[in-house]
C-alpha cells in the first residue's frame, strides 16, 4: 500500500454499522449470522484471507482437532447438521476448514466479511457513544456494538531463540503454516515443541524425512486417539439422533456427548480400577479422559493415572532411557491439556527419529545450519517451531484498544483478564467478547461455547434496542465477584498446580493465574441464563441519548 492511498483511508469517512465482529473463526461466523437474522447491519473483520480462524492458519502436517467431530460442529442450523457429513471421528484439520467453508457457503456470510483486515487500533468514542476502528491497512469503520471474537488460541508465540533470521534453511511455525505442500522427503528435520501441534506433527513428518530431532522441554500426557472412519450407517443413526445428542450436549460438563463418569477411582478396587483403565486405553482417548470423576480435584487419584500412563510408555518405547525422558513428571495429568496422538510413542522406535531432552541440553541459538545447544550443533534442512500460543488473552492484548477515560486494555488487564461472565467488562462499553477469559473457554467444547455466548450477546443487544438504551457494561462489583468465583473454583483443582500455557506460564512477563472457569460449561451456561432473566444484573446501562 503507499503513502498515498494510506492518507487517502485515513481522510475518508469511516463505514458506520450496528457491529463490528473481528474474527471470521467459528464464533465470529455465528456472530455475524445472528446479528444479521436480527436485521442489524454487521461488519466482519479477518486477518486471514478467509473463514475458519484457527483451522485456517494451522494447516501443519497431522494437524486434528482432539473434540469429536459431532460434537465441534454447529447445533443452530437443523439443515446444516442434516447437509453435512463428517468422514472421521475426530476430523483432520482440513476437513474442519472445508465444514467452516461449507457453512459461509450455505449462509453467505463472507459477504459481510473484509479478509486480510487486521484490526490494529480500536477506541470508544465517548462523545458518541461508538466504538472507532482503524485497521492494520489504514481503513476506518465505526459501530455501535463491537464483538471480539478473536478465539483463545490464534496468536503463536513469537520465536524467542536468538538467530533465527540466520538459518539458511526452511524456517516453518505449527500456528502460521504455509499454504502450499511442504516436502520433508529426504530431509533433516527439528521439531521444537511437544505439546498438541508437535505431537500430531512428529509421527507424520518422521514417515518421509531424512531424520527428526524431536526437541522436548516438557513432556506431555498423550492418550492414543483411536481415530476411525465413520460409516454411512453410523452417519444416518447421527443425524436421525441429532436433536437428543445436542441436548445431552448442553447439560454436560464439557458441552459434548463423549462419556463421563461419576465414579470417584478410590471408590473400585485396584485390580478393578485397572481393568477399567486398560479397557479404555485400548478403546481410545474418547473413554479414558471421563473414567473416573475426581482426577483434578484428588492429588493421590490423580498420580495412580498418571503412572499408569507412564507404565504405557515404558511398553511403547524400546529405548529406556529415550521412554525416561518422555515420561511426564512433576505436574498432574490433565493439569496440562491432554493430548491425543496417532503412534506419537511409536514414532521413537524409528532408527532416524531421535528426542533431544532440553532440560540436559538447551537451546542456544538458530544457527545457519541448524540448532546449536548447550552440548553440540545439531544441522538441519528444516526447522519446525510448535511453541504454542500466547493464549487467552494475547489474541485481544495484541490489538490496541481503548475504552472509556481512555483507559488501555493492556493496563485494565496487566494483572491478568478482568471481565463479567467473560462476555463483559467495566470501562468497555459495548464491547463484548466471545469466548473469553474468565469463562469454561478451554475446558469445553469451543463450538458449544460459541453459540451460547453469541445467543447471550445477541439478546443483550436486541434487549438494549427495545429499550433504548445505548451502552451496556459490567459493574466494577459484579467484575469482582465474578473473578472471585472463577479463582475460588479453581483453587479447588489441580490445574493451579501446573505451570503451563493454561496460566500463562509460556509467556516470559505474563500475569500467572488460571483465568479460566472450571465449573463446567452446563453450570456457567446456567450463570449467563440466571443473569439475563434477572435483567442483566450486574450489568449498568445508558440511556440513548436524543438526537432531538
Amino acid at each position: 500500500m503507499t503513502s498515498t492511498t494510506a492518507a487517502t483511508r485515513e481522510t475518508q469517512a469511516p463505514q458506520r454499522t450496528d457491529a463490528i465482529v473481528i474474527g471470521a473463526g467459528f464464533g465470529g461466523m455465528y456472530a455475524v449470522h445472528r446479528l444479521r437474522c436480527e436485521g442489524l447491519s454487521v461488519l466482519g473483520l479477518e486477518a486471514g484471507g478467509d473463514v475458519g480462524g484457527t483451522w485456517y492458519w494451522n494447516r501443519y502436517p497431522g494437524a486434528r482437532c482432539d473434540v469429536t467431530s459431532i460434537d465441534y460442529s454447529y447445533a443452530f442450523s437443523e439443515a446444516i447438521e442434516q447437509e453435512w457429513t463428517w468422514s472421521e471421528t475426530f476430523a483432520a484439520g482440513s476437513e474442519i476448514l472445508a465444514y467452516a467453508n461449507f457453512v459461509a457457503d450455505r449462509l453467505d456470510l463472507r459477504s459481510a466479511y473484509r479478509f486480510n483486515s487486521r484490526a490494529q487500533v480500536i477506541a470508544f468514542d465517548e462523545a458518541r457513544q461508538v466504538w472507532t476502528l482503524m485497521t492494520a491497512r489504514g481503513e476506518r469503520f465505526e459501530a455501535d456494538h463491537l464483538i471480539m471474537a478473536t478465539g483463545p488460541l490464534s496468536l503463536p508465540k513469537p520465536i524467542d531463540i536468538p538467530g533465527a533470521e540466520s538459518f539458511r534453511g526452511e524456517l516453518y511455525r505449527s500456528g502460521k503454516w504455509p499454504h502450499h505442500a511442504v516436502d520433508f522427503s529426504g530431509k533433516r528435520v527439528g521439531l521444537v515443541g511437544t505439546g498438541s501441534s508437535g505431537i500430531q506433527i512428529a509421527p507424520v513428518v518422521a514417515e518421509t524425512c531424512q531424520s527428526l530431532s524431536v526437541f522436548q522441554r516438557t513432556p506431555s500426557f498423550t492418550l492414543p486417539m483411536r481415530n476411525r472412519a465413520i460409516s454411512d450407517d453410523f452417519a444416518a443413526q447421527l443425524k436421525a439422533n441429532m436433536s437428543g445428542l445436542r441436548a445431552v450436549a448442553r447439560n454436560t460438563f464439557t458441552g459434548g456427548v463423549r462419556p463421563l463418569s461419576t465414579r470417584p477411582l478410590f471408590s473400585v478396587s485396584a485390580e478393578e480400577r485397572n481393568e477399567l483403565m486398560e479397557d479404555a486405553w485400548n478403546k481410545g482417548a474418547l473413554y479414558f479422559l471421563g473414567l473416573f470423576s475426581d482426577l483434578l480435584t484428588n492429588a493421590a487419584a490423580n498420580e495412580v493415572v498418571a503412572d499408569f500412563v507412564r507404565g504405557k510408555i515404558d511398553q511403547v518405547v524400546d529405548d529406556p532411557v529415550t521412554a525416561g525422558k518422555l515420561k511426564p513428571r512433576g505436574y498432574p495429568i490433565y493439569a496440562r491439556r491432554p493430548c491425543l496422538d496417532t503412534h506419537y510413542y511409536e514414532t521413537f522406535n524409528k532408527p532416524h527419529v531421535s528426542l533431544v531432552d532440553c532440560f540436559e541440553e538447551p537451546i542456544t541459538a538458530i544457527t545457519e545450519t541448524g540448532l546449536r545447544t548447550t552440548q553440540r550443533q545439531i544441522d538441519l534442512d528444516v526447522i519446525i517451531m510448535a511453541t504454542g500460543f500466547d493464549a487467552l488473552t494475547g489474541p485481544m492484548l495484541a490489538i490496541d484498544i481503548t475504552g472509556r477515560d481512555g483507559v488501555k486494555l493492556s493496563d485494565a488487564w496487566r494483572d491478568g483478564p478482568r471481565s463479567y461472565l467473560a462476555l463483559l467488562m467495566d470501562g468497555f462499553p459495548n464491547l463484548f467478547i466471545i469466548g473469553g477469559p474468565n469463562g469454561p473457554s478451554i475446558l469445553a467444547n469451543y463450538i458449544r461455547l460459541d453459540e451460547m455466548n453469541v445467543d447471550w450477546v445477541v439478546d443483550c443487544v436486541l434487549h438494549m434496542r427495545r429499550q433504548g438504551l445505548a451502552t451496556v457494561e459490567a459493574t466494577p462489583e459484579a467484575v469482582a465477584r465474578w473473578g472471585q468465583t472463577v479463582g475460588e473454583i479453581a483453587d479447588r483443582t489441580l490445574y493451579v498446580k501446573a505451570d503451563t500455557w493454561y496460566t500463562g506460564a509460556n509467556i516470559e512477563g505474563k500475569p500467572r493465574g488460571f483465568h479460566v472457569f472450571a465449573g463446567g460449561l452446563n453450570r456457567y451456561a446456567e450463570v449467563c441464563a440466571g443473569v439475563a432473566a434477572a435483567g442483566y444484573e450486574g450489568c449498568s446501562f445508558t440511556a440513548r441519548q436524543s438526537t432531538i
